[in-house]
């Protein structure tokens, strides 16, 4: 009856749902992920779904990621379980705020949670004892800030906030057995099936009001990412957004050599709009990317002006500098950019430098092939015949010539002197 009664529920709004939504929250937490989630529990409301369970296996993440998923949680109509599954998954660092904020909060055997300190959610250090002062303080500030929007979770879902302020200030872990025994956890299930049994009957307060659920037994469908999703993913793994900028920026350069030819620009640019977008989502040191753009000029600069080095090598170490900066939380797990792929795109910028010099040191060493020096010396033939003034074919054009005698069609002249436009020759006996 139950079942039949939420069936309806959802034909009103245009389609049948299952009333329980398993989303899956996996890998590190960043825009795509939080995208995801919050997706998901805003359509679970529409859908008329009985509870969405988050199964969580994560590192951590961005704080920005983490608090974006809280947000959904705490606004959400419909209960929201985090379930840390299956066994042998964890909730780390991001992932513990996300199981404090949650309606229900539930372990798999063989799982763990905790390590909540903001050196991981956050990026950054711990500070340096010897000095950096400023350094210091920043942490404080941040360890007071996690630590106080943690207890507040706790205080909210009614869970032990001490030791979740221990997590956070000494990055504690406990595995499933003891979140239990401390209150940390509501309950352990080994899967899906067992948790809706175990949670069949419970009453709890979501979106302001209580509800009790009714889940035993109930279809649970999973939420398959969909392409926004995947996309997002994509674009916002910072390697590919480093490369996406490089594609751009180099393509765009190459329009503006080569004008007309099209395709290069409308490439560079999709590709910059596109990583300006994920720049956008993603923890981006402003600093790092001048840097990076003003070491691209310099290189390109490299190739046009005469300046041995002095632009390609500033450029080159513009460039390093730049990137390794880009991504402020460089100690977020998958959100750094890996030091080989730096690495690899600066050998081939020095590769693509040393080339460019050679080519400057090998055209100064050549003769000169144009202008007045050209000229002297070279070889022509009379084009009709004259006495004084006429034209004769010089270097394959045809030029106006002087000679002090007369000159036959067909004779072969050599070029003595150049006045102008005007070539002197005398005629080769």
């Amino acid at each position: 009856m139950r079942l039949l009664l939420a069936a309806v529920l959802c034909w009103t709004n245009g389609l049948l749902a299952a009333p329980v939504a398993v989303v899956p929250l996996e890998g590190a937490i960043g825009p795509a992920t939080a995208d995801f989630v919050r997706r998901s529990i805003e359509r679970a409301a529409t859908d008329g779904t009985e509870l969405v369970v988050l199964r969580i296996d994560t590192p951590g993440g961005l704080d920005s990621a983490m608090r974006e998923i809280i947000k959904a949680i705490l606004a959400s109509p419909v209960p929201v379980a985090s379930f840390v599954a299956p066994s042998g998954a964890r909730a780390a660092s991001a992932g513990t705020f996300i199981m404090y904020a949650s309606h229900i909060a539930a372990m798999a055997p063989g799982t763990n949670l905790g390590a909540a300190s903001p050196v991981a959610i956050m990026g950054g250090g711990s500070g340096d004892k010897d000095g950096k002062k400023g350094d210091d303080t920043m942490m404080h500030k941040a360890m007071n800030d996690a630590v106080a929007y943690i207890r507040g979770l706790a205080q909210l879902r009614k869970r032990n906030a001490d030791w979740a302020e221990e997590a956070v200030r000494e990055a504690v872990s406990l595995p499933a057995e003891e979140a239990l025994k401390k209150k940390v956890i509501d309950l352990i299930a080994p899967d899906v099936p067992a948790l809706l049994r175990a949670l069949d009957g419970k009453t709890v307060e979501a979106g302001g009001a209580k509800r009790t659920l009714h889940v035993a037994g109930a279809q649970a469908a999973e939420v398959v990412p969909d392409w926004r999703t995947k996309f997002l993913a994509i674009i916002t793994n910072p390697s590919v957004a480093y490369l996406l900028i490089l594609v751009g920026a180099y393509a765009l350069l190459f329009e503006f050599m080569n004008p007309g030819l099209i395709l290069p620009g409308v490439v560079g640019t999709i590709a910059l709009l596109v990583a300006a977008y994920a720049l956008h989502l993603l923890p981006v040191n402003y600093a790092g990317l001048a840097l990076m753009l003003i070491g691209i000029g310099f290189m390109v600069a490299e190739a046009f002006l005469p300046t041995y080095g002095s632009l390609g090598i500033g450029g080159l170490i513009a460039f390093v500098l730049g990137s390794i900066m880009l991504i402020e939380d460089t100690n977020v797990p998958g959100f750094e950019i890996p030091i080989a792929l730096i690495g690899g795109v600066a050998a081939a910028s020095a590769g693509f430098l040393i080339f460019v010099i050679g080519m400057l040191v090998r055209s100064h060493k050549r003769p000169v092939v144009s202008g007045r020096e050209h000229m002297i010396g070279a070889a022509g033939e009379a084009l009709e015949d004259f006495d004084g003034e006429g034209w004769a074919r010089v270097r394959g054009e045809q030029w106006r010539v002087r000679a002090r005698g007369p000159v036959r069609r067909g004779e072969r002249l050599r070029v003595t002197a150049m006045q102008g436009l005007v070539l002197t020759v005398e005629v080769e006996r």
